[in-house]
């Protein structure tokens, strides 16, 4: 299976387009491509239990793209059964669910380091299987890797006729992470966690990331902002098929989200990987010698 993205018109930045915010303010690196002229992409969805939604997300997915990973975080429903009527997917099954963050985890490390006889990718979308995300942007997400290290779409960059309402919960806990983020960071982000993402392979090998939760977009927040990689939003439609979706154990209401959300912040703050630029670690010194006088 083979999946050449291919941009038939060079790239214009547009406010309409999206915005790119840079950490430091340098364009992205060369993209060393395993396949020139047109980079060759994994397309990876992370799935737990998403029997009633899968047939009909992967059927769409796979008129758009070509290599698609499903990442199945330990299934009890009927989706083990429905992923083998589609002979044309690779698939990465946990014996458990390990978690949303786990199940990108595990297509990173693929999309990195394939094996035997798949690929070589040169990069890796990302998206859900529960409808919120729409296949047919898979080009307008990955297009954007010409010019950035890692692409994320945005439910809060436009305004779409078909836009749905966030459940408020959401929205708030939404709005005040991305702004402990961009305080944090010094980004300029609208939408902290969207899973729709690009991301070039070359980003993908510098990242550590170890959170196995639904906070791990915040990890990988911390670390691109930490190594300088160029960061891109594009806006899409703000889609809530199920807006009372929930968060597993422990995370059913706002409140233990923000928390749980801040603590990952926090960790991956304090986290000696990546090393923060070497003014912040100067200014840091200062401060604290300041204090301590």
């Amino acid at each position: 299976m083979a999946y050449n993205l291919v941009v038939n018109q060079p790239f214009a930045m547009s406010r309409e387009d999206g915005r790119v915010h840079s950490n430091p303010p340098a364009p992205a690196s060369r993209w060393t491509m395993h396949n020139p002229p047109n980079p060759r992409i994994l397309v990876a969805v992370p799935i737990f239990n998403e029997g009633k939604t899968v047939d009909a997300v992967l059927g769409k997915i796979l008129s758009f793209a070509r290599d698609v990973l499903v990442v199945d975080d330990g299934s009890s429903d009927e989706t083990p059964t429905r992923l083998k009527s589609f002979g044309n997917l690779h698939v990465v099954t946990h014996p458990t669910n390990r978690g949303y963050g786990a199940a990108l985890i595990s297509a990173f490390a693929f999309c990195v380091n394939p094996p035997a006889g798949v690929g070589p990718f040169d990069g890796l979308v990302t998206l859900d299987c529960d409808g919120q995300h729409e296949p047919e942007r898979i080009d307008l997400v990955a297009q954007h890797l010409r010019d950035a290290d890692i692409v994320s779409a945005s439910r809060y960059l436009s305004d779409f006729p078909e836009n749905d309402s966030a459940p408020a919960d959401r929205r708030r806990v939404n709005a005040a992470i991305t702004e402990k983020l961009n305080k944090a960071l010094e980004l300029q982000l609208t939408d902290a966690f969207c899973g729709f993402k690009a991301y070039r392979k070359s980003a993908l090998s510098l990242l550590k990331i170890t959170e196995p939760g639904w906070g791990m977009p915040l990890q990988v927040w911390v670390q691109a902002a930490r190594l300088g990689l160029k960061i891109h939003e594009v806006p899409i439609p703000r889609i809530y098929l199920d807006p009372n979706r929930t968060f597993g154990t422990g995370l059913t209401d706002a409140d233990s989200r923000m928390r749980y959300y801040n603590w990952v912040i926090e960790d991956a703050l304090s986290s000696e990987f990546p090393q923060r630029p070497k003014a912040a670690r100067e200014s840091s010194a200062g401060l604290a010698s300041t204090s301590a006088g």
